[in-house]
């Protein structure tokens, strides 16, 4: 059993997904190792560097079936690192050609690309989650256009909005998200390959040729200089997972505020037993929600870990590398998770429009005082406005009055309002400024 509970068979169902596991999964990660051992046999291969029979024997044995647990176990127990098994392994499989594996490469080469090749499928697992949950978002967003409930500031009623709007403010970061991603690949997805101490020494003249023909093999970038101890890539990517996990932890923060009891206006998605307590028969947790927030406090304290891997010690790390092992595929595994917890949300959202009405009357009114002071405003001047509709609030406050009949027997609004017009300015529906215009442009974002 493991003792991560984001990787074990029961709480794993709560955090993370199987298909982020199975990108990141041990035995994955020594099969990338093994893939970047063939792919540079190959590409030195090309260059004459090593004979190419012994290139094809090499890629042949580059499979996990060949390697030993136990051994690798063993090995990396014994050296500290876990290529030295790998070499072993995958050499006795190759036959006389494994004299040929590992030609002029150290550990941290094979390691770091190996990584590499695995950021690059959880950034594509990543990606498409995030358009999923943008789509989501957008259709509740266009579907919920004219939705009125009360937008709140310090947890209190301020102004009429739509929970198409809140939908489209949730879905705007994500959308820049995609944007980022894309932009982080250039500078990640880069092969590592530098040799014993940076410098290729062991290849003689053709140390570049070869690196850029390990790049093409793998289809990666080939860097200006090796990167072992620029860990800037690694920490920009946990970063970006970082504030992924950040918005995903605001729309479940909203979602978590808006189940309340108290307040009802929107709901996970349902089915029997879902959210259920071991004690209240009555109760339907936001448990989707819950869970997103669990896995961006980790993610989040997982940054701090990338960044200060960033202070590599002259040409090989001493634990700041070893130190991104325990992070990075976590971070990676947390925020998939998340982004299906949040997709679900998103797909499945109850909205509850009569829970909505019945907060915005709460205030009798009080929710559009200001609709009724720029109402005025034309004819009785901003300031004098102000102070006219804000001792009707007092009034309605006072005497629990709506705010219309405490404008009714406003002296300073006599014959200025009639009963008509301060029935429309009252209205929250007539209060909602720009949302419509709003939402149109971050869904010509989303296209």
């Amino acid at each position: 059993m493991p003792t991560n509970p984001a990787d074990s068979p029961i709480l794993g169902t709560l955090y993370g997904s199987d298909a982020m596991r199975a990108v990141f999964d041990e035995r994955a990660l020594f099969q990338r190792m093994l893939d970047v051992e063939a792919a540079l046999a190959r590409a030195q291969a090309r260059l004459g560097v090593i004979p190419s029979e012994a290139a094809q024997s090499i890629s042949r044995a580059a499979r996990l079936e060949n390697l030993n647990i136990s051994e690798l176990a063993e090995s990396a127990r014994t050296a500290g690192a876990p290529v030295v098994g790998v070499v072993a392994g995958l050499s006795r499989a190759a036959g006389d050609a494994g004299a040929w594996t590992h030609w002029g490469a150290t550990t941290q080469d094979i390691v770091d690309t190996a990584i590499v090749l695995q950021i690059r499928d959880g950034l594509g697992l990543i990606r498409a989650s995030l358009r999923e949950l943008v789509s989501a978002l957008v259709a509740q967003s266009h579907r919920h256009r004219r939705t009125v409930m009360a937008g709140r500031t310090y947890l209190q009623q301020a102004l009429p909005t739509t929970l198409g709007l809140k939908c489209a403010i949730w879905a705007q970061p994500l959308i820049g998200h995609v944007h980022r991603l894309d932009a982080l690949r250039s500078r990640v997805e880069q092969v590592s390959f530098g040799g014993a101490a940076g410098t290729l020494a062991s290849l003689g003249s053709q140390g570049i040729a070869v690196m850029e023909g390990l790049a093409a093999e793998l289809d990666l970038a080939a860097p200006a200089a090796p990167w072992h101890v620029n860990r800037e890539g690694f920490a920009e990517t946990v970063a970006f997972l970082g504030l992924i996990c950040g918005s995903l932890a605001k729309f479940a923060t909203d979602i978590i505020l808006l189940t309340q009891t108290e307040v009802g206006e929107v709901a996970e998605p349902y089915f029997a037993g879902r959210g259920a307590s071991s004690t209240m028969p009555q109760k339907r947790n936001p448990i989707a929600s819950t869970y997103i927030v669990a896995a961006a406090r980790n993610v989040h304290a997982l940054v701090p870990v990338m960044l200060g891997t960033m202070a590599a010690d002259q040409e090989r790390p001493t634990g700041a590398w070893q130190a991104e092992w325990l992070a990075l595929p976590q971070a990676f595994v947390l925020t998939h998770g998340a982004l299906d917890h949040a997709g679900s949300i998103a797909r499945g959202m109850v909205a509850a429009p009569a829970s909505m009405q019945r907060n915005l009357d709460l205030t009798h009114g009080l929710i559009v005082a200001e609709a009724v002071m720029m109402g005025l405003a034309p004819q009785l001047g901003r300031a004098e406005a102000h102070h006219a509709v804000k001792h009707a609030c007092d009034v309605a406050l006072t005497e629990d009055i709506s705010l219309a009949d405490a404008l009714a027997r406003e002296p300073a609004l006599a014959g200025k309002l009639n009963r008509a017009e301060i029935e429309r300015l009252t209205d929250p529906a007539n209060y909602l400024g720009s949302t419509d215009a709003f939402i149109d442009r971050v869904l010509a974002l989303a296209t």
